[in-house]
């Protein structure tokens, strides 16, 4: 694990290099999470170099003092910005809450960047009431909710989901509810068209958090945004079907060295 210190904190990385001649790729977890997520993508480290952080107070990453929204989003753009930065990283890959980071780097920072993945994500992140009421006065009742049937897990190994409720459990309930408000006020419908880097939308087939709408929506309307869909899976499709993610991720890579 390594550290980089920016704006008065530390931001937790882990990399995955195992001679990958492609272009660095950083990892951005969603709400509640962690790098852990990205546990499987070290496998492609063969292919391209592979960088998974810690998002502020998850993890081993300090935490921030920032409200939800806006200021959270600025602060998580930082954390990602220092990182790459710091790991020549030129394709974002983000996830759920780490996807709407990813696109608000690359309309709101100065940041060099090849591509943008954004997996199990939306221009728009609007989060159901029960979740919001569940996050402020039952966490227990939220962890449940999350890990019903075709949200986080389609059909995952029972062990995956009790690491993951495990996982959530170790961020606290603050920084949750934190990262879920945050999407929740998330919304750039209105400035896709800004996005000038090649991009994938991949989403889980049986994503009922952000389903495969909403990556129509993005490949839509983002300039040069291919989509692929992972079967099997639902939002973390990169832990429930990682051969088949990796793949679209590898080839999507792969195609950017081939323009470059």
């Amino acid at each position: 694990m390594k550290r980089v210190t920016h704006d008065g904190r530390d931001t937790a990385y882990r990399v995955s290099d195992r001679g990958g001649d492609g272009p660095t790729v950083c990892f951005v977890h969603g709400s509640g999470g962690s790098k852990d997520v990205w546990k499987a993508q070290a496998r492609v480290g063969d292919r391209f170099p592979a960088v998974a952080l810690d998002l502020s107070g998850h993890g081993d990453s300090d935490d921030v003092d920032a409200s939800a929204g806006r200021e959270a989003l600025d602060a998580y753009a930082d954390d990602v910005v220092s990182v790459a930065e710091a790991t020549d990283a030129t394709v974002l890959c983000g996830n759920s809450l780490g996807g709407a980071v990813a696109l608000w780097v690359a309309l709101e920072r100065d940041l060099a960047l090849d591509g943008l993945v954004l997996a199990g994500t939306g221009a728009k992140l609007a989060v159901a009431e029960p979740l919001r009421d569940a996050l402020a006065n039952d966490f227990d009742r939220a962890i449940e909710l999350l890990h019903e049937p075709d949200r986080l897990f389609h059909d995952a190994p029972p062990e995956y989901v009790e690491l993951s409720r495990a996982g959530m459990r170790d961020c606290g309930r603050a920084v949750t509810e934190r990262d879920f408000r945050t999407c929740h006020a998330f919304d750039v419908r209105d400035r896709l068209e800004e996005i000038a880097v090649p991009s994938l939308a991949v989403v889980g087939e049986h994503d009922a958090l952000t389903p495969v709408e909403y990556h129509d929506y993005l490949a839509d309307r983002i300039d040069s945004c291919e989509r692929a869909v992972v079967e099997d899976a639902a939002h973390l499709a990169m832990l429930e079907q990682p051969a088949a993610f990796n793949a679209a991720l590898a080839a999507f890579c792969s195609r950017l060295s081939a323009e470059s």
